[in-house]
Order: structure tokens, then C-alpha cells, then sequence
């Protein structure tokens, strides 16, 4: 999703003269919701930064100052997860250079992902990372059924990295996600999610309440098509029964009012959406029969 069809939706609301509709920080004292890593009881600040493309940007000046300022906000706002990949192009680089020069390493949760279990890639993720560890490895994008985590656990053992996982984005390798998951048992799953593309719902989630895997969501706004279909349209009142104040929190909420959803982890290289975002680690997540009014109402526009 660009910056500017977001940025449209909060205008617009705010031109309606919805004050619910943009962000308040007035319930900063609230609790922040955390969620438990199921394998180890560690609790996950359930919103996080995901840097796919947005963080593809090298050594541009003024895009690395807008980005460290987006990091601060996570951290400032009670986040940690930072999820990347040694395919994002120079996201690895940026985001170790970034948390390296804010001297925030010890309050992020960094996570990484290898297409294939490549000794020498790992090394240099965490080169470019700027750690001797990471806090989670995924391997990324499954298409196998009969994938292996062995490296990956022997890396675990070896302290490279505390957690392993795998991810999917791709409905058509579901079965082989679905068959690794249930074989290997990873600690995270990392799978494509958002109140309109529910299909992990079906059996991947409650296969990784099952597997005790904790699970992010990417892509939770549906790669800005969430932020289109609401264009010019107000938060529902009832939005406001579980504490969403914007179109992001409500999206966001939806996820994480799933209890198999440990964080979800929307892109974005704006500050003031990585403040609008974290705003849906407060106050109430919706339950089951408010989801589904959720879907409904999104259907019906």
C-alpha cells in the first residue's frame, strides 16, 4: 500500500470531522497487548514492523532518516519485532544500520529469512545485520513438503539464532506449509493474513495452535487493498467497542482477536502509520461474534 492512499483515508476522516477516526494518545498509560511465544512463554509486543520494499532503499539519505525515525517509533511505542529477509534487497543492511547507530539492538526483536539452509547466506544476514545472532530464522517462502529445518535447529543450538520458523505467502504452497508445520513443528509461522484473504484460517492456523508455533501475519492490509476498498468512509461506531480508533487499528485488530495470532507486522516507512499501527496494542481486541460483524461489514461496501 503507498503512504498516499493511507494518508487519503485519514484525511478524509478527518475532513468528516470523525474524531475517533485518527489517532489518540491519550490512552498511552494503557497496557500494551503482548502475546506469549507459545514454545517458550517470551512475551511478543503484538505489533511490529515488516520492511519488505520499504526498506529497500540503500543509501539514500533522507529515506534512511525517515526510516530511523519509523524505528524509533516502534520501539518509543512499546514495539520490538522487526521482520525482514537477505532477499529485501538492502532492507538487512539498513535495518542493522539503523538499530546498530540508535543503539537499540538489545529492545528489537530481529527477524530474518534464508530462501535456502545456506551456511555463508547466514553469515552474511548477520554481517549485514550487524549481530551474532538473530531472534528468530525463517526459512523462507516453503514450496516443499519435504523441506527440513536440521540446519536450523543445529544453528539454534549453536546460538545463531533463538527462534526458527517458516513463512508462505503463497495459497498454493498452503499444503507443503501445511506439512512442514505439522513434521517439523517450527517455533514461528509466518503467513499471509488480513480480514479479506482469511484462507490460513482454514487449517494453517489452528494447525499452529495445534504445533504450539507462534504466528505473524504479513501482508495484514492486503497490500493496500483494505486501505482502497474504505476510501472516503467512516470507522463504524462499533468500531469503538473494541477500542480501533483508525482503519488501521481495526484491521489490525481483526488479526490479532485471533487467539492462534501472536503479532502482526504491517510495512511501512512513515512514522505517523508506524504510530497509528502500534495504537492497536491498546484497549480491546474484538471477539469472534465482532469479527465476524468485521467481515460482514467490509463485504457489504
Amino acid at each position: 500500500m503507498t503512504n498516499m492512499t493511507r494518508r487519503r483515508v485519514l484525511l478524509r476522516a478527518a475532513g468528516l470531522g470523525i474524531a475517533s477516526a485518527l489517532p489518540s494518545w491519550s490512552t498511552a498509560q494503557e497496557p500494551l497487548i503482548a502475546k506469549p511465544i507459545p514454545r517458550s512463554g517470551e512475551l511478543l509486543p503484538a505489533v511490529g514492523l515488516g520492511t519488505a520494499s520499504v526498506f529497500d532503499v540503500g543509501n539514500d539519505p533522507a529515506r534512511l532518516a525517515a526510516l530511523a525515525q519509523v524505528v524509533r517509533e516502534l520501539v518509543a511505542g512499546g514495539g520490538s519485532v522487526i521482520d525482514t529477509a537477505s532477499s529485501y534487497g538492502t532492507a538487512e543492511s539498513v535495518v542493522g544500520q539503523l538499530v546498530a547507530q540508535a543503539g537499540l539492538r538489545s529492545k528489537v526483536f530481529i527477524a530474518t529469512k534464508l530462501e535456502q539452509p545456506d551456511a555463508a547466506e547466514l553469515r552474511e544476514s548477520l554481517r549485514r545485520l550487524r549481530t551474532d545472532r538473530v531472534d528468530l530464522l525463517q526459512l523462507h517462502n516453503v514450496s516443499d513438503a519435504g523441506q527440513s529445518l536440521a540446519p536450523f535447529r543445529q544453528w539454534q543450538a549453536d546460538g545463531l539464532c533463538r527462534y526458527v520458523g517458516i513463512t508462505s505467502t503463497f495459497r498454493r504452497d498452503y499444503a507443503a506449509v501445511e506439512a512442514v508445520l505439522r513434521k517439523e513443528k517450527p517455533d514461528f509461522l509466518q503467513i499471509d493474513y488480513s480480514v479479506d484473504n482469511r484462507a490460513a484460517e482454514a487449517r494453517l492456523l489452528p494447525l499452529a495452535a495445534e504445533t504450539r508455533t507462534a504466528v505473524l501475519t504479513a501482508l495484514p492490509f492486503g497490500r493496500g487493498r483494505l486501505f482502497r476498498s474504505v476510501r472516503g468512509k467512516a470507522l463504524p461506531e462499533w468500531a469503538q467497542e473494541f477500542d480501533a480508533r483508525t482503519w488501521a487499528q481495526f484491521f489490525l485488530k481483526f488479526l490479532l482477536g485471533h487467539p492462534a495470532v501472536t503479532a502482526v507486522i504491517p510495512g511501512t516507512g512513515d512514522a505517523d502509520h508506524m504510530k497509528d499501527n502500534l495504537g492497536a496494542m491498546r484497549g480491546r481486541l474484538p471477539d469472534a461474534a465482532q469479527r465476524r460483524r468485521m467481515v460482514d461489514y467490509l463485504q457489504s461496501l
